[in-house]
């Protein structure tokens, strides 16, 4: 079997080098920091302990799939996972409120009918029944297969929006986001409610295909599920089911290209110049210049070298870590939304690369013991979606109190006396992201979308150097826990079974 490098630690590059390692190769991954996990980070400060990354796992199947598929341990025997429920409680403008549960369309129908009035449920109901036409449709050669030469299926749109005819006028049918907001849910609420799906993948609604149906979809049948511990745990798993596996980790070993010979990937090069070679290369992070000396990875007419609307103002995450004084209170809500009255300004700012000045926040608050030093303290996370680093200059002191500052205002309406009972305030913006994970400015890469002709696919898991690979969240299929778990699936297939290799069955 041949010897592989993997390049970087993170969770896509890190399902690549277990199902790897399994089929009989040589893995040996090289890491820039000195730590597994990519973007999943854990912070800690005087007993309490926060998620830097992902906080919630949607499609646990992608993770059970790669422990079944790599020992006989099961996930739910290395990691403690439990459904929240609620899984969303939202804050609008006018002073709504709703909790949406865990994993029940009939229950979510019935919770916005209570909470916001007859018919928005039903509408919200029916919503949910055309994007589940399009996971039907896409879910395949979206998911679940590595990108076919022919991605230009992918271009056409799978949500089926409503068509409204019009006295004198065509009809009008939605195509983005934010026309199936106003169009096909009506509710300013329920617009709001599909905004903030869009906004916490950093996508914007005005410009995200209506495909983006899918995210709400997918969270609200397959659940929301918190780890014990946090997503860290998750990634220790990972990490520990790798070394089991026999794959050998090297921290502190940035690689500044990939060695190529004969036409072929032939191992990588490190900054020090040390050269290890390798049969296959997998490249788990973002491409950078340089990478393969005087080639392009893709081909001409690739998705990777189409133009991408608002490329270039790839959004990132602010977080306001905070520790507070008193107790969990035991009706507190895992995951609350607080949804601003200008959605509109809050988009314009993000994607002009602006600071928001009255941004969606959502309110993390894990009933987990492990957050906190004991149970006369509490662990919230506040979390935005913002302009990346370079758009915003997010080292200057000024710019980040005033965003954390805005935060804490929005929050406290999920939290009450949460300024009264603030002990220690820990501020991670997208300059601390772009420095532990490399993610130029700190972006988030969101999830692959058909529709909008391909504009919001990622990169094909092969690219045009043979023996070179790419997994995690700047690959096919994009960005997310789960979606980084399907990219080390897929490429762990094209490795093991050749081009001839179409996905799971």
């Amino acid at each position: 079997m041949a010897r592989i490098a993997v390049i970087g630690a993170g969770m896509g590059a890190m399902a690549a080098a277990a199902r790897l390692a399994v089929a009989g190769h040589r893995v040996t991954v090289y890491e820039r920091s000195e730590t597994f996990g990519g973007s999943v980070g854990r912070y800690a400060h005087e007993g309490f302990a926060f998620d830097t990354g992902p906080t919630l796992l949607h499609l646990p199947a992608v993770y059970r799939d790669l422990f079944v598929k790599t020992g006989k341990e099961p996930l739910e025997r290395c990691v403690t996972m439990t459904q929240v429920d609620p899984a969303s409680r939202h804050l609008f403008a006018d002073g709504t409120a709703v909790s949406l549960p865990n994993a029940s369309r009939a229950g979510v129908v019935s919770a916005l009918d209570g909470a916001l009035g007859g018919g928005v449920g039903a509408a919200w109901g029916e919503f949910l029944d055309r994007a589940r036409d399009a996971w039907d449709r896409s879910r395949r050669p979206l998911l679940e297969e590595p990108l076919r030469p022919d991605w230009q299926v992918l271009g056409r749109d799978p949500y089926p929006a409503l068509r409204r005819r019009r006295l004198l006028r065509s009809a009008r049918q939605a195509g983005t986001v934010a026309e199936v907001g106003a169009w096909e849910l009506a509710d300013p609420r329920l617009a709001a409610l599909l905004d903030g799906y869009a906004l916490s993948y950093g996508l914007d609604p005005l410009r995200a295909p209506a495909a983006a149906a899918l995210l709400p979809y997918m969270e609200e049948t397959f659940g929301s599920w918190y780890v014990a511990g946090g997503m860290r745990a998750l990634a220790q798993a990972v990490y520990e089911r790798c070394l089991a596996r026999k794959v050998e980790f090297v921290f502190g070993a940035e690689v500044a290209r990939v060695v190529e010979k004969d036409g072929r990937a032939a191992g990588v090069e490190l900054m020090d110049g040390t050269v290890a070679e390798a049969g296959h290369v997998v490249l788990g992070a973002r491409p950078w210049p340089g990478l393969v000396p005087g080639q392009e990875l893709w081909h001409d007419g690739d998705v990777a070298v189409r133009p991408r609307p608002g490329e270039g103002v790839v959004p990132g995450r602010f977080l306001v870590l905070l520790s507070l004084r008193g107790a969990r209170p035991a009706d507190a809500v895992h995951r609350t939304l607080v949804h601003p009255e200008d959605g509109a300004a809050e988009r314009a700012a993000v994607f002009g690369g602006r600071l928001a000045e009255r941004p969606t926040v959502t309110v993390l608050r894990p009933d987990d013991p492990s957050t906190r030093p004991d149970d006369a303290h509490e662990a919230v996370t506040l979390m935005a979606t913002v302009a990346p680093h370079g758009a915003v200059d997010w080292t200057d002191p000024a710019v980040r109190e005033r965003c954390a500052d805005a935060l804490i205002e929005a929050a406290a309406a999920a939290v009450p006396g949460i300024r009264e009972r603030l002990l220690h305030a820990e501020v991670r913006t997208p300059a601390e992201t772009a420095a532990d994970t490399g993610a130029e400015g700190g972006s988030v890469p969101a999830p692959a979308l058909a529709g909008a002709g391909g504009a919001y696919l990622h990169p094909g898991n092969r690219t045009r150097l043979p023996g070179l690979y790419t997994a995690g969240g700047w690959a096919h299929p994009g960005g997310g826990l789960a979606h980084a778990g399907m990219s080390g699936a897929l490429v762990a297939g094209l490795i093991v079974e050749g081009d001839g290799f179409r996905g799971s069955q």
